[in-house]
Parts: C-alpha cells; sequence; structure tokens
C-alpha cells in the first residue's frame, strides 16, 4: 500500500466527498478517484461504493481509513523523535481559534512561541456552532473549541483533546441596575430581564437554557450576536443583561458594566484544543499545544 494513498482515504473518511478532498490535498477530482481505485486495487478488497452522486466507504474502507490515522501518526511521531535529536523545530503550524479565545489566550501564545523563530503559526479566528469545531480538525493542526458545562460531548476517536481551561460564565449588567452590586444572582432573578444572546447551539446559549429550565420559564432573548463587544456595549447602554465568558470579559468591565456570578447553578464553558493525532504528534505543532496548555494554566 502507498502510504499517500492510504492518506487520500483517510482525508475521504474525513471529508466526505471526492471533490473536498482534492480542495484540501491541491489535486484535480481525477486524480484523486484515480488514486482511490488504485489503492482498491492493491488490498484487493472494494473500499468505496457509489452514494447518489458520490462515494462513500464500504466496512472495509473505514476500517483501512481508521489504520491510515494510526499510519501517519506514527510517521509524524517518527519525525518528532528525529528533529527532538536534531534539536530541531520548524514547520508551518496552522491554529483556528474563536474570538473570545483569542482574547486571553492568543497574545500569551505569540509571546511564548518567539521562543521558536523558525515555527510559522498562521491563526485564523472561525466562530462555530458547539458540534461544529470537530470538523475544522481537517483545515487546521489545531482548534480551540469550547462547549458548555454538561454539554453533549461528540465521538471524537479518531481526535486528540486536549482540555485547557475551564471559564465560568457570569451575567453581566449594567452599573445602574439593580443587580450590579450583588455578590450573585439566582436564576429567578434574571430570568424576566430582556437578554442579549448569541446564536443558537453556541455554549453560551446552551447556559442560558440551563438558565430557563433551572428558572421554570424561558428567556426573552431580544438580540443575538457573536460577537460578545457589541453584546457589552448593548448591555453597558442599558438594553438588555447577557451571560458574558469571566476572563475576556473582565478586562473590559471596569467603569462600563458589572459582572454577577449565578447562585444555584454550574455555568461555564470548556476550552478545548482539537487535533488530529498525526498533526498533534509533529513537533511543532506540539510545541503549540505545550505553549497552549501553559499560557492557559496561568488564567
Amino acid at each position: 500500500m502507498d502510504v499517500a494513498h492510504l492518506e487520500l482515504l483517510r482525508e475521504l473518511a474525513d471529508r466526505g466527498s471526492v471533490t473536498e478532498v482534492a480542495r484540501a490535498t491541491g489535486k484535480t477530482t481525477s486524480a484523486v478517484s484515480q488514486q482511490l481505485r488504485l489503492l482498491q486495487r492493491q488490498v484487493g478488497v472494494q473500499l468505496l461504493e457509489r452514494s447518489g452522486r458520490g462515494v462513500r466507504l464500504t466496512d472495509a474502507g473505514e476500517a483501512l481509513a481508521r489504520s491510515a490515522i494510526r499510519i501517519s501518526t506514527a510517521v509524524a511521531e517518527a519525525q518528532a523523535d528525529w528533529d527532538r535529536y536534531r534539536q530541531t523545530a520548524s514547520g508551518t503550524v496552522r491554529l483556528g481559534f474563536f474570538f473570545s479565545a483569542g482574547e486571553i489566550l492568543i497574545p500569551g501564545l505569540l509571546t511564548r512561541m518567539a521562543a521558536y523563530p523558525e515555527i510559522e503559526l498562521i491563526t485564523e479566528e472561525r466562530d462555530v456552532g458547539e458540534g461544529e469545531f470537530d470538523d475544522l480538525t481537517s483545515d487546521f493542526d489545531i482548534v480551540i473549541a469550547h462547549r458548555s458545562d454538561g454539554g453533549v460531548v461528540a465521538d471524537r476517536s479518531r481526535l486528540q483533546v486536549e482540555h485547557l481551561l475551564r471559564e465560568p460564565v457570569d451575567v453581566a449588567v449594567a452599573l445602574d441596575h439593580p443587580l450590579a452590586g450583588r455578590q450573585r444572582v439566582t436564576t429567578d432573578e434574571v430570568i424576566d430581564e430582556p437578554w442579549i444572546g448569541v446564536p443558537k447551539g453556541f455554549p453560551l446559549d446552551r447556559v442560558l437554557t440551563a438558565v430557563s429550565i433551572q428558572a421554570g420559564r424561558e428567556a426573552k432573548i431580544i438580540f443575538r450576536t457573536t460577537h460578545l463587544p457589541l453584546a457589552e456595549r448593548l448591555v453597558e447602554d442599558g438594553h438588555g443583561i447577557a451571560l458574558l465568558p469571566r476572563h475576556s470579559a473582565r478586562s473590559r468591565a471596569a467603569g462600563r458594566f458589572a459582572l454577577v456570578p449565578l447562585a444555584g447553578i454550574r455555568a461555564g464553558r470548556h476550552l478545548e484544543a482539537l487535533s488530529r493525532p498525526d498533526r498533534a504528534a509533529r513537533r511543532a505543532v506540539r510545541l503549540v499545544l505545550d505553549a497552549l496548555i501553559a499560557e492557559s494554566a496561568t488564567l
């Protein structure tokens, strides 16, 4: 078996279509199809079958794709061992992150990575729903994801997951709001307020759903946005209250709005670093992951 052909099979398992595999690998769709057919002839078992206008993996194809992950991981580990022996660390590492995680982690990460000038760190902001971060690992070496307390974790057997930190979520209110001076508030005290929310499916929305369930009635959401500084401005101007992550919001809260913890409910979100196992095995990627973990520990 050709390792490059196995990698194409693995890409098809992750991406779902020959077109997407071709886009990711810089090949033509015909070249990808031809190499997959060649692999199928080499192993003597049907790996692909028609599905509508595309193809999908057979059970044998799925099994071989899982083997491809182990093979590519072993190759990456061997290269990483050699790089450590030579005391070198170089290459490009692509990092995907969402805005509020970038605020608290990226500045310190860049400071730490200055010790490795031969590693090129390319960052790109991607803010998606809680269940959509896993798919981004196809295009990034590392993806910083978040999920709410109690959120259902999907099958991540094909991914390496590094826990970074748990960030509490507080209620943000205007400074002249009656609750602004409180040490903590209950769900009953805040549920009937007008809420500045985030799109459905995002971790902060799941926390607000938990607030609604505990209070026994639905929150009235008057505005939704993924841009938390906008939510902060709306809270500051008295248009409503919001749930905000504590670490990223508190640096801007002074003199503008108050952050009040919730009582009687576990309100928070977990930040995680997701990677394909073979990419996480690369020495350059491992150094970035270690720097992220170290920076998270300072919070």
